[in-house]
């Protein structure tokens, strides 16, 4: 008998189990067994199994269109840039397919502003324990130590400093140095916090020495914490941030 799950490239230890419905939080198997699912998406997904409000738009959407070229605006790119603008500190957005593609995006916005304005910085400060995704440049810039033996040599130009040490990234900024990029909340980190007095000294420390902020809320944006950004962000708003990417 051919083995079903030859074809599919292992990328992670599976359990034999097949996931065939789901609806909320409960997922159904092969075998008509119900499981609670407390890590759909692996993290960057909250919005349930197949809510009907979810299918819905998903079939009226459908219905009218599908895939259209990035070249061009169609209406929904339009209402939810408008929409992400309004609720956020920021003037515009950049869709993207994940949100390694996404931190990838604001690691390439950074480099370019620091050949246009900083004689070509190109370095950036990350954290320890951070994780910013999957790609050979956002497995450098994440702070993982699992990541740091694999697929070498990665892109350069990370360091990594205690997160919460403000002292830490100061001592860590050179000639070199264009931004410094953080999760507000470390996700595979271990649900780390970062404290509200260090976010504003990081702010300020970004403005003294002419640097970028970037902040990964790929795992903390869209009311995952239970407001639209992280509820410390929430309340640091009212001062700049350069870039935010969320999932």
């Amino acid at each position: 008998m051919t083995d079903p799950y030859a074809a599919l490239m292992p990328i992670t230890p599976r359990p034999d189990t097949v996931f065939v419905a789901g609806a909320g939080s409960w997922l159904t198997d092969s075998n008509d067994k119900h499981y609670l699912d407390f890590i759909q998406g692996w993290a960057v997904n909250t919005l349930g199994h197949c809510p009907p409000v979810i299918q819905e738009a998903l079939q009226t959407q459908g219905a009218r269109l599908l895939n259209a070229s990035p070249a061009f605006y169609n209406q929904p790119m339009l209402a939810c840039a408008q929409q992400l603008t309004e609720h956020s500190v920021f003037d515009q957005v950049f869709f993207i397919n994940s949100g390694s593609e996404a931190n990838e995006g604001a690691i390439k916005l950074a480099r370019k502003w620091g050949q246009l304005h900083k004689q070509g910085a190109y370095k950036i400060i990350t954290f320890q324990h951070s994780f910013h995704g999957r790609t050979l440049t956002t497995m450098a810039a994440s702070g993982k130590a699992a990541f740091a033996p694999l697929f070498e040599p990665k892109t350069p130009g990370f360091t990594q400093v205690p997160f919460n040490d403000i002292e830490a990234v100061r001592a860590a900024i050179d000639d070199d140095t264009v931004a410094i990029m953080l999760e507000p909340i470390q996700g595979e980190g271990g649900v780390i916090p970062a404290e509200l007095a260090f976010m504003q000294a990081l702010r300020a420390l970004a403005d003294e020495q002419q640097l970028l902020l970037l902040f990964d809320e790929v795992q903390t944006g869209i009311g995952r914490t239970g407001t639209l950004y992280y509820d410390a962000r929430e309340r640091f708003r009212r001062r700049r941030t350069d870039c935010c990417v969320v999932g």
